[in-house]
């Protein structure tokens, strides 16, 4: 999709308006939108540029964040500047980062945290508004069955409640970013790394992450006896809208 640049005009249209237009119309009107390349390689290529010619300042800025816009992953800036240390001086990638780590900041926890992201959780998907990650951990018929969960930002699954006659129920070990989890009728809690959350057999509950970061947590099926999960409806838009 084609995007208006209006920076140059903005900022020079009535100093300079040649180069404001050379700038919004040609340079981000046609070249950045020639479908030669794709947009991810065309902001890896000017990232290289800038850091090797050492202009870490205002428009890098801009730079990295449009190269995140485009796709370029937290992981992926991180192994491209480090690569560009040892071609363009440890200096200019140090500078870099100061400013990558910064633009990046609340993508900590995509990849799952401590244990890994996973598969996308296509299976439960239904249950879930927003996209969703499990790494299963255990074999579950061989001992008790756990599993790495991640929620990208303002993914949460549906009301459910662990049903059961004994026993049963489920643990949640908080591994990464940062999220929520209610029982029906109290207030959300909001939930960091190294929070422990105990659920008890037959709460409607909900859990997920929060709207701007990921969230990874251990999944530890308690066992019990005529153990099955219910799965109810949607958060509502407005309930998690509100949570702060």
């Amino acid at each position: 999709m084609k995007v208006k640049q209006d920076a140059g005009r903005n900022t020079l249209g009535v100093f300079a308006p040649k180069f404001a237009a050379l700038n919004d119309d040609v340079l981000f009107g046609e070249v950045w939108q020639d479908s030669s390349l794709d947009l991810k390689t065309r902001s890896i290529i000017t990232i290289c540029a800038l850091v090797s010619k050492g202009m870490i300042d205002s428009s890098f800025t801009y730079h990295i964040e449009t190269a995140k816009k485009n796709g370029v992953s937290k992981q992926e800036m991180a192994a491209i500047l480090t690569h560009l240390a040892f071609y363009a001086g440890w200096p200019n990638a140090w500078a870099a980062f100061r400013i990558a780590k910064d633009i990046y900041k609340e993508d900590d926890g995509n990849y799952g945290g401590m244990f890994g992201l996973g598969e996308l959780n296509t299976q439960f998907s239904q249950w879930f508004t927003g996209k969703s990650y499990l790494k299963p951990l255990t074999n579950p018929t061989q001992t008790v069955f756990m599993a790495n969960v991640t929620f990208e930002p303002k993914c949460r699954n549906n009301w459910h409640i662990h049903h059961a006659k004994e026993g049963g129920g489920q643990i949640l070990l908080c591994t990464s970013g940062r999220g929520w989890y209610q029982e029906w009728g109290k207030e959300a809690q909001e939930l960091n790394p190294g929070d422990v959350v105990v659920i008890k057999n037959n709460v409607k509950h909900w859990h997920g992450a929060a709207k701007d970061s990921w969230f990874s947590h251990i999944a530890l099926e308690v066992p019990g006896i005529d153990t099955q999960n219910e799965w109810l409806e949607k958060v509502d838009d407005i309930t998690y809208d509100n949570l702060e």
